[in-house]
């Protein structure tokens, strides 16, 4: 299927590994205008590295790389002034961490809804204004499942992933008889660098294979899962890529659910 993304120019934020990186290779292969983003000049490069040797499965596109930590204002202006305007913003940055809940402190707070909410509206307050003048664009935010069924091993990041799914739907809102969509995209448990040290934390010492230990996890934290599995990355890029691509023009302010099943709500 053509998708129609061929010369759209795509930011996916946070895309150096994980999701992200899966996101990006797939705008890639649809014949897009890439541009991934991390914090290190030699996340970057390698990320281009890799999406640029892939063989590409339909028309092949361009990837290039801004290197700006979005998790902070000075980020945000550095990656303006590189990308002053977009067709597609994928807000895909974010961090996680499981951490009791009497245990979290203010910091903890701040870090985690600064990155994981703050980032987004301020790169899509950005981003809108040329999307409106265009009269075309997508945004999309990756947020997660948490965001519907807040986990007792990490409430911070679900309420942060909570807090995405509101900002996606009220900007939507603003987009109304437009050619523009902002949407969320709510992935279960997926496969990333940092899935190992997670599960070390949530888990059992001693629970030292990884698919003993992702077995344990859905089985003890997400026993709702239909594919009891986790998912992997291109999985939920495929997703994405649709969401973003001018077929989906009638998905507008929706949480789209690509978490395996573990919400058992109908919507």
């Amino acid at each position: 299927m053509n998708l129609q993304l061929a010369g759209k120019k795509v930011l996916v934020t946070g895309s150096t590994a994980g999701i992200g990186a899966a996101i990006a290779e797939q705008f890639y292969h649809e014949g897009a205008e890439v541009i991934v983003n991390g914090r290190t000049g030699a996340r970057v490069a390698e990320a281009i590295r890799k999406i640029s040797g892939e063989p590409s499965h339909t028309i092949g596109g361009k990837v290039t790389g801004v290197v700006a930590d979005l998790s902070t204002a000075e980020g945000a202006q550095k990656l303006f002034a590189e990308l002053p305007e977009v067709d597609v913003l994928v807000n895909n940055l974010g961090v996680y961490e499981a951490k009791p809940a009497h245990e979290l402190t203010d910091e903890d707070w701040a870090t985690m809804l600064s990155v994981n909410v703050i980032s987004g509206a301020r790169l899509s307050r950005h981003y809108l204004n040329p999307m409106r003048k265009n009269n075309w664009g997508r945004v999309v935010f990756i947020a997660s499942e948490s965001g519907v069924n807040i986990p007792a091993e990490m409430i911070h990041y679900g309420v942060s992933k909570s807090a995405q799914i509101a900002l996606a739907r009220g900007l939507a809102e603003t987009t109304a008889g437009t050619n523009i969509t902002v949407n969320s995209v709510l992935p279960g448990p997926t496969y990333s660098e940092g899935i190992t040290k997670f599960l070390a934390d949530v888990l059992p010492k001693g629970t030292v294979d990884r698919k003993a230990a992702e077995a344990d996890f859905l089985r003890k934290l997400r026993p709702t899962s239909l594919i009891q599995r986790f998912s992997r990355p291109e999985e939920v890029a495929s997703l994405v890529v649709y969401l973003s691509s001018p077929l989906a023009s009638s998905t507008n302010g929706a949480a789209v659910k690509v978490e395996g099943g573990i919400n058992r709500g109908i919507l």
